[in-house]
């Protein structure tokens, strides 16, 4: 008897040694993979002061999630601390902040439309997926906005997460944006404001990040583990729209994070931004994602 304990003993601990031996390795597979160097066309994007561009871009800024993470000001700030080894700071992004001082109009595009530092390694959590598509006008408007933000102190970027969130990383379970986008896409062509699809359409490539290209919703790939899923956007079976039979139900969400029912939506959602969405963007939304197309019945 005593040996069969001390044979499964052993055991156990050989087992336990070969799961920290392949986190370990993982882990670094995930270090590898963050300080890779990707290389990408850059399409040339003319920078602007005009304050036509300034004020559209204070608008992105405050509506499309970028004060969200880096703050009102640019000056950065903690976006998750959960206590048990992840935890992500923005950085300053003002014109005081180190993080951005020397960018030229391609290092922005290269940045913003493809999640790809300036020395070529990927950015492992801004979710340049949602900027990506970008038309070049909006794109232009807010690095206006942001590179005449008045300077201030402010954060460093702070990217610590636990050796099993570095390994999933490694293996490709939590890719970044690099990994999302299409970089041999065009720029997307300018479409007109309204409460159209089209434009709708446009006002969404905000809400992949989270929700998923598809809108499927879902886990949200290395957010902390007490972090609800996404929900589904999509049509069919689960789809929190089913909530929100009008625009003014969908609109009255975005604006006070609470469902048709009263009952109140994580507050994961960027209720900030979503709330700085003005009407036209706002309804158009809800247009474009209640214009979806219901998923086909199985035939057999």
């Amino acid at each position: 008897m005593k040996t069969w304990i001390r044979r499964s003993a052993l055991a156990a601990l050989g087992l336990a040694g070969l799961g920290l031996a392949t986190l370990v390795v993982g882990a670094q597979l995930g270090e590898r993979k963050a300080n890779r160097r990707i290389a990408v066309a850059v399409a040339p994007v003319a920078l602007r002061d005009d304050a036509a561009s300034l004020a559209r871009g204070a608008y992105l800024y405050a509506s499309r999630g970028c004060a969200d993470c880096h703050g009102a000001t640019g000056a950065g700030q903690a976006v998750v601390d959960d206590g048990k080894g992840l935890r992500i700071v923005a950085p300053n992004i003002s014109p005081a902040g180190a993080a951005v001082a020397r960018y030229g109009a391609d290092d922005w595009v290269r940045t913003l439309r493809h999640g790809v530092k300036p020395d070529g390694r990927p950015l492992r959590v801004m979710p340049a997926e949602d900027y990506a598509r970008l038309t070049d006008a909006d794109l232009a408007a807010i690095v206006a906005h942001v590179r005449h933000l008045p300077p201030v102190e402010g954060a460093a970027a702070v990217i610590e997460m636990p050796m099993l969130v570095k390994a999933l990383y490694g293996a490709g379970a939590i890719p970044d944006a690099a990994d999302k986008i299409d970089h041999t896409l065009p720029p997307a062509q300018p479409v007109p404001e309204g409460v159209t699809v089209a434009h709708g359409a446009y006002v969404a490539q905000a809400c992949i990040g989270c929700h998923g290209a598809g809108l499927e919703g879902g886990r949200i790939p290395g957010a902390p583990p007490d972090w609800p899923a996404a929900a589904k956007l999509a049509p069919g079976e689960g789809s929190a729209m089913a909530r929100y039979a009008d625009a003014q139900a969908f609109v009255g969400m975005l604006r006070s994070g609470r469902r048709p029912d009263g009952s109140a939506v994580s507050p994961v959602m960027p209720f900030a931004a979503l709330g700085a969405l003005n009407d036209t963007d706002a309804q158009a939304l809800h247009l474009y994602l209640a214009s979806l197309p219901a998923p086909r019945a199985d035939r057999h």
